[in-house]
């Protein structure tokens, strides 16, 4: 089977074009937000005020996972900077989004007096989810593809989407496919996993940490274009590898805190 994409322009509305990956985009966002509030709503017997701060929270979100992106390719975005908030064809990074998500709702919570542990929780759930599906805005903009392949599942490049090296290649592997397929399961084993742990607020955003963050460092394994590497070693798995390191020592210490109170 060979994935081929459509094109990256859904259809035009009064002449403006309409982009795939903004529609994904905004599904991604839908879903993650919809999820938080029924989960929140379900587990915890707080005042549910999830789609109260949801627009401020997504618009941090945003603009943190732009920012993290032109930050990683400085070099093109510091000659065209009128381009960083152009969002219609794609960059935004997923690191971008988890740093500046956590800081936004730790700050709501403060705001809302309410509890950080039990929103980074749900919003862990409902953001792998919308992970999995804005994976597919990636298939849309022909990007987040693997080395070459034969298998009987690829992707099919253009000539002026694959890198130089690659020139002479048309199939790759479906990058963006395999983390959309990884973050589904983990979506599924949070959910699974939360009645459980909602009892211990905290541990279920350090599980979603820990494993999304495997699940990249596997993918970023065969990826070909990745937006900066350090000697070879594509910064994603770096980072990934951090937030796996600190993910788990949080994990550790609040175990520690939820026995003794």
């Amino acid at each position: 089977m060979i994935l081929q994409p459509p094109g990256q322009i859904a259809f035009e509305l009064f002449d403006v074009p309409v982009y795939f990956y903004g529609i994904t985009m905004a599904i991604a966002v839908l879903a993650c937000v919809l999820t938080a509030h029924f989960l929140y709503k379900k587990y915890y017997q707080t005042p549910n005020c999830v789609l109260d701060f949801s627009p401020y929270l997504i618009i941090a979100g945003m603009l943190g996972a732009r920012l993290y992106y032109c930050a990683l390719n400085f070099d093109y975005y510091s000659v065209h900077p009128a381009e960083i908030l152009d969002l219609r064809q794609g960059g935004l990074s997923v690191h971008g989004m988890i740093i500046a998500g956590v800081l936004a709702l730790w700050l709501i919570a403060k705001i809302y007096k309410t509890s950080a542990l039990k929103l980074l929780d749900v919003f862990a759930c409902g953001a792998i989810l919308g992970q999995a599906i804005g994976r597919w805005g990636n298939f849309f903009n022909q990007e987040a593809f693997g080395t070459p392949t034969d298998l009987p599942l690829k992707l099919f490049i253009p000539i002026e989407k694959r890198p130089f090296s690659y020139m002479d290649f048309e199939h790759f592997h479906p990058a963006f496919l395999y983390e959309s397929i990884l973050n589904l399961v983990i979506f599924i084993v949070l959910v699974l996993l939360l009645p459980r742990l909602s009892k211990k607020p905290g541990l279920t955003a350090g599980l979603y940490l820990i494993l999304y963050s495997a699940a990249r460092i596997f993918v970023e394994q065969i990826r070909v274009d990745s937006a900066l590497d350090i000697n070879g070693i594509p910064f994603a798995q770096i980072i990934s590898a951090v937030i796996i390191f600190a993910a788990a020592i949080f994990m550790v210490i609040l175990g520690y805190v939820h026995r003794n109170n």
